[in-house]
């Protein structure tokens, strides 16, 4: 069985929170064919170039999914593969850091503060005002030298617990 590509975290997080169709999705049907998937609804949704019709978007991506047997029921999941594949993509590459703190801390916000996210809230903030201003507020002992480590421990730690809890 082929196995998914790993943008599918993102795409399966977007549609459980019925967000808008856009360029990424195209981009995501086309790594799927490109790893061997089939599907018409998939080479049509490839196909597919602005302006985006969203009800035509959504009824095409339902049956995508449906097609590739991919769920997106179960939002809670969905978002926690998505953070997974967001602290994979970054974890050694400290120049996505601020990035992608930043779409962590929009999922903690959308997420009324959740305590699962709240770390990476305060490290974004904690970088963001260290390369704004020089120092911050936001988590003990973090500085220009040090910030980079830190995150990359929480990053570790997280996936770490993730990792686990699929195993168990």
């Amino acid at each position: 069985m082929i196995k998914p590509v790993l943008s599918t975290y993102k795409i399966l997080k977007e549609k459980a929170f019925n967000s808008d169709i856009d360029e990424s999705w195209v981009d995501w049907a086309l790594e799927m064919m490109q790893a061997g998937f089939e599907s018409d609804s998939l080479y049509q949704l490839a196909g597919i170039s602005k302006p985006y019709n969203q009800f035509e978007l959504q009824d095409l991506t339902n049956k995508v999914l449906k097609e590739l047997h991919l769920d997106y029921s179960d939002k809670e999941s969905a978002i926690r593969n998505y953070v997974y594949y967001l602290i994979s993509n970054a974890i050694d590459a400290p120049e996505k850091y601020l990035e992608t703190l930043r779409e962590l801390k929009n999922i903690c916000i959308d997420l009324d503060m959740a305590k699962e996210y709240m770390d990476f809230y305060l490290l974004y903030f904690a970088k963001d005002d260290l390369l704004e201003i020089g120092s911050q507020h936001y988590w003990d002992g973090a500085d220009s030298a040090n910030i980079d480590t830190i995150i990359k421990e929480q990053f570790g730690l997280w996936k770490q617990q993730f990792e686990a809890e699929i195993k168990s």
